[in-house]
């Protein structure tokens, strides 16, 4: 099955977050009551059921000031650091190259919140399970564009194949011109989900400039994991291999402690 991608082109994104509000009528998802920071984000951050969010950004442009609007969520990595830590698989790749979660087998351990270099997950002390988006898994499965995509009015999210999105994406910049880039597809071996953006990464709150999966979780699930096992693999063939060559280990027999039998 091809892999597929969602394009966020923050340059037609008028934050009037019908994306926020059709990804919580899709997944169910019940709002929280929030106070009022002084912003017109809100909530104020991603919850455990809020996995899709508008964040507004006033930005300082020589005698003016604009707005920047942003539509953050799981960015859905290629080489993800959530499914290399999760020790129960509930986090997995599916068959459009998207990371899903099984909440049926996930543990709330959090190691998931740990290692993304998006800081995504979002842990609910109810439940005891992490959550995040999964690009409407559901959706995909049956053929329908994801709930942002679909609710979309200016045409700022857009979904299809990944090499046709990022041969858009870059179209898209080239168009734009400026400071305009893409961002997504050049790290954690590329994203399942690509932005365009309008000025350089750097000027944007919450979004690492060059996010990795964590040098830790590298040396724990790829060098030091696999050795362990390799470890562990040897002593189980050299114990088989000793019991080939010279069979089970007997039990003493009365007298051979050299204190003589009873």
């Amino acid at each position: 099955m091809a892999e597929k991608v969602k394009l966020i082109d923050v340059s037609k994104c008028t934050g009037c977050r019908g994306c926020q509000l059709a990804c919580k009528q899709w997944n169910q998802q019940k709002a929280m009551q929030t106070e009022n920071y002084g912003t017109y984000q809100n909530p104020p951050d991603l919850q455990y059921n809020t996995w899709t969010l508008i964040r507004f950004q006033e930005v300082a442009e020589k005698d003016k000031v604009k707005w920047l609007f942003r539509k953050d969520g799981c960015m859905h990595c290629t080489n993800a650091a959530c499914v290399k830590v999760c020790p129960s698989g509930a986090l997995h790749y599916t068959d459009f190259g998207t990371v899903a979660i099984n909440h049926s087998v996930c543990i709330g351990c959090k190691e998931c919140v740990s290692a993304c270099p998006f800081n995504i997950p979002r842990y609910d002390r109810v439940t005891d399970k992490v959550y995040k988006c999964d690009l409407c898994l559901s959706r995909l499965e049956a053929d329908l564009l994801p709930a942002c995509a679909k609710a979309c009015p200016t045409g700022a999210i857009t979904f299809g194949d990944k090499a046709a999105m990022i041969k858009k994406a870059y179209a898209r910049v080239k168009e734009l011109g400026g400071d305009a880039n893409v961002y997504g597809d050049k790290f954690v071996g590329g994203t399942h989900v690509i932005y365009v953006l309008q000025e350089h990464p750097k000027v944007y709150q919450e979004l690492p400039y060059k996010p990795s999966v964590p040098f830790s979780v590298i040396v724990w699930k790829d060098i030091l994991k696999p050795l362990s096992l390799l470890a562990a693999g040897g002593v189980v063939a050299g114990s088989f291999l000793h019991y080939i060559l010279h069979g089970p280990k007997l039990p003493d027999e009365p007298g051979q402690d050299g204190k003589g039998g009873e």
